[in-house]
């Protein structure tokens, strides 16, 4: 299965926080939208970083209270690790895995086009193996 097909079925839109917006506005971006990360883009289409609620952990234990009126730019990861629309959700089990992220912003000619997580992954593998069972069942009493 291609990226392009999990992106059908869960739609192209994808959270963004401004990189100069404050880690609390970080928080409530994370909370209104149910999202363990946000894409830090100036403009929705190009990225300058990701930002997850790891990031915020990790730099709250270090930084206290004073980090929620940070900028984001500040706890993000600025190094992101992206697919394509065309590439095959195998490849990703390998990228998320290999470089311990869980969300991989999509980009198509250098924009970005949606956001794939781990859970995406996941779920798509289950619906394939389900396909392959209903196939080998029908076949088995077929």
């Amino acid at each position: 299965m291609r990226i392009s097909e999990i992106l059908r079925r869960k739609g192209p839109d994808v959270v963004t926080v401004a990189p100069d917006a404050t880690v609390r506005d970080l928080i409530r971006v994370l909370a209104e939208n149910n999202v363990g990360a946000v894409v830090v883009s100036d403009d929705g289409e190009h990225i300058v970083g990701i930002a997850s609620e790891r990031d915020v952990v990790r730099r709250l234990h270090t930084l206290g209270a004073d980090l929620l009126e940070r900028p984001v730019s500040e706890i993000m990861t600025a190094v992101v690790h992206t697919c394509s629309p065309d590439d095959r959700v195998e490849s990703l089990n390998e990228t998320m895995t290999e470089h311990r992220v869980r969300h991989l912003p999509v980009l198509q000619d250098g924009l970005m086009v949606g956001i794939v997580s781990i859970g995406d992954v996941v779920k798509s593998q289950i619906s394939e193996l389900e396909t392959e069972r209903e196939h080998l069942v029908r076949y088995l009493h077929g």
